[in-house]
């Protein structure tokens, strides 16, 4: 999954759709779902003696939502984008944005045996 923990992201369906950015809290299920922050919250009742509120009453939750209801927010675009994956010259791993080509983050280090011609 190119969308980690920390990423702003764009909701694109769903009852919270927006386009202001909210930032992913958990990447779950090896990237299928994902927390986003203020996204599909509900109360939970909770009794008295629960580690996040011992007096009881309701918490906010944040529950997670399917990946594919949201976009990568870019800054350099300012918009919700796709997200690509391409090796360097000095053959590490690395997120761009697809429609204006800047590097995101890098996903792996460099190693010997990858090019900036090989994909795999």
């Amino acid at each position: 999954m190119k969308i980690r923990a920390g990423d702003l992201v764009v909701v694109i369906s769903g009852e919270d759709k927006s386009s202001s950015p909210r930032r992913v809290v958990q990447v779950v299920d090896g990237g299928d779902k994902l927390r986003v922050e203020g996204v599909h919250q509900v109360k939970k009742h909770v009794r008295r003696g629960h580690p996040k509120s011992p007096q009881g009453g309701q918490l906010e939750i944040d529950l997670p939502i399917d990946s594919s209801n949201v976009l990568f927010y870019c800054g350099h675009c300012a918009a919700g984008v796709r997200l690509g994956v391409k090796f360097t010259e000095e053959g590490s791993k690395v997120r761009f944005c697809k429609k204006c080509e800047t590097e995101v983050g890098t996903i792996g280090a460099a190693k010997a045996n990858r090019s900036a011609g090989v994909s795999s």
